[in-house]
């Protein structure tokens, strides 16, 4: 029995080891078959990016003493850049464009469609679904022309007119250069029609996970809609606003291709800070200015995941 009761006993103390060494030789296999992700990344993505990191303390340029000697000027392009009015006024624009096109016009269109959608059958949301799908799917430079058609033409225009004057015309309404009358009208609207389908999705994919039962308790307790939505859904789903609210808003910093599509990157009551680096980079060839212009950009964006995170309560 005690002979038993021993070969038990260092069964067990083996136990143990035998599972960290599995363990082990199963954490070892799992960096042996993921190493060539790893170097892809490494190569492709973080190798790139921090290269970004030291061009942009740089004077590295196509053309010019910045292409013959690159030298290091330490911050001398970031203190260039907020002293330059042509990137405070980008800032601005892009801000703007933020604020009105995805904070407020993505986000909350979504999350109205979701709402209507919630307990709708299953034909009226897939037809209505696809619809709204079909418009985030398309690629930029196609719904950039899109858009361009829509509101071409004009008083002045020597184009055909558009689908909306057109449609203003037949309703003997006056006509317009919408893209010159009204530029930022016009791309904050074409990007909410671009990208509200995402948010939609998303807050779809939240309001599944709230248990009728709460909103029946809160209906019986003589709750509104309003009350129902503040005090029961949106408190719930906060996570997903959260996700939702950084995803459109990284997106739309880094917004390019529709915006320049109609504006044709001209225009500086439209130009966004992904214009401005653009034009600094790849127009005046100062990749070093460029580079430091990319990192601002994603500066911004860090800042304004924080901010949502601490407005929203969410641990991160």
């Amino acid at each position: 029995m005690q002979v038993d009761m021993r070969a038990k006993t260092e069964t067990v103390d083996r136990m143990p080891r035998k599972t960290a060494k599995a363990r082990r030789k199963q954490l070892s296999t799992s960096l042996i078959f993921m190493a060539p992700a790893f170097l892809i990344i490494l190569v492709f993505m973080l190798g790139p990016a921090l290269w970004s990191v030291y061009i942009s303390f740089t004077n590295m340029a196509l053309t010019g003493i910045g292409a013959n000697a690159i030298s290091w000027v330490g911050f001398q392009n970031f203190a260039h850049i907020f002293s330059d009015g042509e990137f405070l006024n980008s800032l601005r624009v892009s801000l703007t464009y933020l604020v009105f096109s995805a904070l407020i016009g993505q986000a909350v269109l979504g999350l109205i469609l979701a709402l209507l959608m919630q307990h709708r059958n299953i034909v009226f949301k897939s037809v209505l679904g696809a619809i709204i799908v079909a418009a985030w799917v398309i690629p930029d430079v196609v719904a950039g022309f899109v858009w361009s058609a829509f509101l071409a033409g004009g008083p002045q225009s020597v184009l055909a007119p558009g689908l909306l004057n057109t449609i203003m015309s037949t309703f003997g309404l006056p006509q317009h250069a919408w893209l010159q009358d009204f530029p930022m009208v016009m791309i904050v609207i074409a990007n909410i029609w671009r990208g509200t389908a995402f948010s939609m999705l998303i807050y779809q994919s939240a309001l599944e996970g709230v248990q009728a039962e709460l909103l029946e308790a809160a209906n019986i307790d003589g709750a509104g809609l309003w009350q129902r939505l503040r005090y029961v859904i949106l408190p719930l789903i906060k996570g997903a606003i959260a996700n939702d609210l950084l995803l459109i808003t990284l997106a739309t910093l880094s917004d390019f291709t529709l915006v320049y599509v109609l504006t044709g990157g001209s225009n500086l009551n439209t130009e966004l800070m992904t214009i401005y680096q653009y034009r600094q980079a790849f127009q005046f060839y100062q990749i070093g200015y460029g580079s430091a212009i990319a990192l601002l950009i994603i500066a911004v964006g860090a800042v304004l995941a924080l901010v949502y995170t601490r407005l929203l309560r969410i641990d991160i």
